[in-house]
């Protein structure tokens, strides 16, 4: 159901997870709609940034000379097929790099907040709410949404921020966090960036048990209107 909300300055922190070159340069890793998504996040950082919300940016660097990973895929040269530590393209894409002062951290797992002190320090400044933008919804996205609802923060999960490799795998992956984002919300770019203004804005939240029963043929339409 969709209910309105506001979000109370100095408790709200944006966090933006793996926009990295990869996504758009790398055959085997494109995202759908990288192009709009990356104007998105441009658009969550503008109003962070004029609002006084503090940036956090995260990217995901995968290192098998310190990381044990027995079944992680590797190329013929023995490096990790993704994300490699060696590879240009796991840069964040300039135009959505993190400016002057604010945090980039490198994360050797799916979720933000697995490992590492990042979620004690936001707890430790007072921070609620996350608004969280990035890819790839059903991996990193998912991983981070569900580890910081673990740790007792209010996720904003901006639906058109976000994307994955089709538009399928996107969309189901909203839809499955929509159903199980307690204490959070489910908006699009232009409420968050109302919300980070500090206006109330109508926005999806979770009521009862899994209420988004989705299918092959309603899941477009559902994932439309959250």
């Amino acid at each position: 159901m969709k209910s309105p909300i506001s979000l109370t300055r100095g408790t709200v922190a944006a966090v933006f997870i793996d926009l990295q070159e990869e996504h758009r340069q790398d055959p085997r890793y494109l995202v759908e709609g990288f192009e709009t998504i990356l104007a998105n996040v441009q658009r969550l950082q503008a109003a962070a940034r004029q609002n006084n919300v503090p940036l956090h940016h995260w990217a995901y660097i995968v290192d098998l000379d310190k990381q044990e990973r027995p079944f992680h895929p590797v190329g013929a040269d023995g490096k990790s097929a993704f994300s490699d530590k060696s590879d240009p393209l796991t840069e964040i894409c300039r135009e959505v790099a993190p400016a002057q002062g604010e945090t980039l951290l490198i994360k050797a797992e799916a979720s933000a907040f697995r490992a590492g002190p990042a979620a004690d320090r936001l707890k430790t400044s007072g921070i609620e709410w996350l608004v969280i933008s990035g890819v790839w919804t059903e991996a990193c996205i998912d991983a981070t949404v569900k580890d910081a609802v673990a740790r007792g923060f209010r996720v904003l999960l901006v639906k058109d921020a976000c994307g994955s490799g089709s538009a399928a795998m996107h969309q189901t992956a909203i839809l499955n966090l929509a159903n199980r984002l307690y204490g959070g919300a489910v908006t699009d770019t232009d409420g968050a960036c109302l919300l980070l203004a500090g206006e109330s804005v109508a926005v999806w939240q979770v009521e009862g048990s899994v209420p988004l029963r989705f299918s092959f043929e309603n899941a477009a339409r559902l994932y439309s209107e959250l």
